[in-house]
């Protein structure tokens, strides 16, 4: 497992895509930084971390022949391997807010940007970034985010935490590598938050209306159910899950 740590950099993303496209790395080669300038969530939120307080980091993902139409199997992967590491934690009440935010109850306290490299209609490597609020306290600007440490109600090893985490990727990654595209399935959509339950949403003319989360579609949409058992998707861009 080949480590590159960094005291600061604008984006573990960005530094390792760069670091790929000149040399050659390892499979799962990780770029970790104390402080990052410019962490970015999902449609270019802005992700806060405390330094040293943290895992701040990107993993190098080389794919075998997975196809674009496939993509949302990296998400799954990826937020599966973070909910088992933090079932190991004793952390309770896990879920993933679609499309790959990590909660405990209603506090988010993992989040993972996914980047792609691709071949003709194959992706051939991926980036995946991951935030995971560990030792941090406070948290100003941000409501409904927690921490390890104000769950748990202790600090957390970080240099420990680490080899977790690689180790559950390791595992979900070769589910994929098996084709074990079904049993994926079953498992990210059993840990989606609010499935089943009646919700709140907005879509992006800012109309808010009840729904229903059924599952994830397999192009990687949010398929809701409303009114009169009527079904629809809705991709990242088109709808806000509010509670």
């Amino acid at each position: 497992m080949h480590i590159v740590k960094l005291d600061a950099t604008d984006s573990t993303n960005q530094y390792l895509k760069e670091l790929m496209f000149s040399r050659e790395l390892e499979d799962f080669t990780i770029v970790i930084t104390d402080k990052q300038l410019n962490g970015r969530g999902q449609m270019g939120a802005k992700w806060e971390a405390e330094p040293g307080k943290n895992l701040t980091l990107s993993v190098l993902k080389k794919n075998k022949n997975l196809d674009i139409s496939d993509q949302f199997l990296l998400n799954i992967c990826t937020s599966l391997a973070l909910i088992e590491t933090l079932k190991g934690l004793s952390i309770t009440d896990l879920t993933v807010k679609w499309p790959n935010d990590i909660l405990s109850g209603n506090l988010k306290i993992c989040g993972i940007l996914i980047e792609n490299v691709l071949s003709g209609n194959h992706i051939q490597a991926s980036i995946l970034g991951i935030g995971l609020n560990v030792n941090q306290l406070t948290f100003d600007t941000l409501s409904n985010v927690s921490s390890l440490k104000l769950l748990l109600g202790r600090t957390l090893n970080l240099e420990e935490l680490l080899p977790k985490i690689i180790e559950n990727l390791k595992w979900s990654f070769a589910e994929l590598e098996k084709k074990n595209f079904k049993g994926l399935w079953e498992a990210y959509e059993s840990n989606l938050f609010r499935k089943d339950k009646p919700s709140t949403f907005k879509n992006n003319q800012g109309d808010l209306f009840m729904g229903f989360i059924r599952k994830i579609s397999s192009q990687g949409r949010l398929v809701v159910e409303l009114e009169d058992s009527v079904f629809k998707e809705y991709d990242l861009k088109e709808i806000r899950l509010l509670y």
